[in-house]
C-alpha cells in the first residue's frame, strides 16, 4: 500500500546509507516515504530521540536506544524492523516493482556471503589495522588481511563491471558503502603508507568513483555528517593517514542539495 510504510535514516549512518541507495535504485520515493534523521545521534548508545516513541509504541517498556534504520508502519505508529539486511530485501521484493531486481533469483546466498566478506574483511579489519591498543603484530596481521580482500576484489572488478558479473546488484551497495567506510572513516586511523597500500588497487577504487557518480549512490554521501559522527563517538588517535585521502568523493558525487531539489 502506497504510503503506509516509511523509513526513518540517517545517511551517515553506513546500514542508513545501504538502506537509502537501495530505496533510491528502485525508485520508491512515493511508495515508502523517508523521514531523515540528523547525522550524529543526539542521546546515548547512538539513540535518535526521534525514534523513542515508535520504540516504545513497539515494545511495552523498551528500555535500549532508539536506533536507526527503521522501517515503521504509518497505520499502526508502530516499527517492522530495524534490520537493514532485512530491510533492504523487504524494499526489493514487496516493492520494487519494475526495476530491475536487486537480489536476482539463484544469488541470493552471493549476495549474502559479499555482505559478511565485507563485514569482516573490509570493516572489522580496517578497525582492527587502526587501533591504538592493539601491537605492531596484531595491527600488521589486520593489515594483511584487509589487503588480501582488497586484492581478491580488485581481480573481480578488473575484469567486470559489477561484482557478481555484468549487472548491479545488492551486493555491490554493501561493496560501496563499506569502500567509502573505508576511505572516510578507518582511514583515519592508519599510518600513510597503509593507506597508500589500500589505494593501491586501481579497479576497485575506479568502481567506487563510478558508482558515486550515479545519484542513486553519490546523492546520499553527507561528508560532512559522517566526519561529524565520527568525530563525536570515536576515542581512537589520529593517524598519518587522515591526510592521504583516496577518492575525492565530493567530485564524483552528484550535489546533493540540487539532487534533492529536482
Amino acid at each position: 500500500m502506497p504510503g503506509r510504510y516509511r523509513l526513518h535514516l540517517s545517511p551517515s549512518c553506513p546500514h542508513c546509507l545501504k538502506i537509502a541507495v537501495a530505496h533510491s535504485l528502485l525508485g520508491l520515493e512515493d511508495a515508502c516515504p523517508v523521514t531523515l534523521l540528523p547525522a550524529v545521534p543526539d542521546g546515548p548508545g547512538g539513540e535518535h530521540s526521534a525514534l523513542r516513541p515508535l520504540y516504545e509504541a513497539s515494545a511495552h517498556r523498551y528500555a535500549g536506544a532508539a536506533v536507526a534504520p527503521v522501517l515503521s508502519d504509518d497505520w499502526s505508529g508502530r516499527i517492522v524492523s530495524t534490520h537493514a539486511p532485512d530491510i533492504m530485501r523487504d524494499l526489493a521484493r514487496r516493492f520494487g516493482g519494475e526495476r530491475p531486481p536487486l537480489y536476482p533469483k539463484g544469488m541470493e546466498a552471493e549476495i549474502e556471503a559479499v555482505g559478511h566478506l565485507c563485514e569482516q574483511g573490509i570493516n572489522a579489519t580496517a578497525q582492527r589495522a587502526g587501533r591504538a591498543d592493539a601491537d605492531d603484530a596484531e595491527r600488521d596481521s589486520a593489515l594483511g588481511s584487509l589487503l588480501r580482500t582488497l586484492r581478491s576484489l580488485e581481480g573481480r572488478l578488473a575484469r567486470q563491471d559489477y561484482l557478481l558479473g555484468d549487472r548491479l546488484t545488492a551486493a555491490d551497495i554493501e561493496l560501496w558503502v563499506s569502500l567509502v567506510q573505508l576511505d572516510t572513516v578507518h582511514r583515519w586511523h592508519l599510518d600513510a603508507s597503509a593507506v597508500h597500500r589500500v589505494a593501491d588497487h586501481p579497479a576497485l577504487w575506479a568502481y567506487a568513483r563510478r558508482l558515486a557518480g550515479d545519484p542513486a549512490f553519490g546523492a546520499h554521501l553527507d561528508l560532512d555528517g559522517i566526519a561529524r559522527r565520527h568525530h563525536a563517538h570515536c576515542r581512537g588517535l589520529e593517524a598519518a593517514g587522515a591526510a592521504v585521502q583516496i577518492v575525492e568523493w565530493a567530485a564524483h558525487a552528484p550535489d546533493r542539495t540540487a539532487s534533492r531539489q529536482g
